[in-house]
């Protein structure tokens, strides 16, 4: 049985919204739509995160939300687009997918505050020294 995504991307999962597609990616309406035109971009191939893209499907998925951000601020004139992808235990389809979420000034969409304050901002110096070394191994 194939994950959803890959239902989705296949073209296989009925009343789908397909607005976009090529032969790496589909592009399909979210069907519980944060505003009017959220567009989710699925890799023809399974992929669970971001890290396991090949260069090929990659470029495709940029290349994808580029023209539909065209398409969606010509069709709804928003604010702003927000451009967002779920990992991990979040990735709610079990296969990559990036969103793409027309803004409007007021509706309520938010980058919201951790519950549990951490101290991430005290340790920034820290962080950087991680994460470079982590690129580097």
């Amino acid at each position: 049985m194939q994950c959803l995504g890959c239902r989705i991307a296949s073209g296989a999962q009925p009343d789908l919204h397909i607005v976009y597609e090529n032969e790496w990616v589909t592009c399909v309406l979210d069907i519980a739509p944060f505003n009017e035109g959220h567009t989710l971009i699925l890799p023809k191939r399974h992929v669970l995160d971001v890290e396991e893209l090949d260069d090929d499907t990659a470029h495709a998925i940029m290349a994808a939300s580029q023209r539909l951000s065209v398409a969606l601020k010509q069709a709804f004139s928003p604010d702003g687009i927000t451009v967002c992808q779920n990992g991990g235990v979040f990735n709610d389809l079990t296969h990559y997918h990036m969103h793409l979420i027309p803004r409007f000034r007021g509706d309520g969409f938010a980058w919201s505050e951790p519950l549990h304050p951490h101290g991430a901002e005290e340790r920034l110096g820290l962080t950087k020294l991680k994460l470079t070394r982590a690129l580097h191994t």
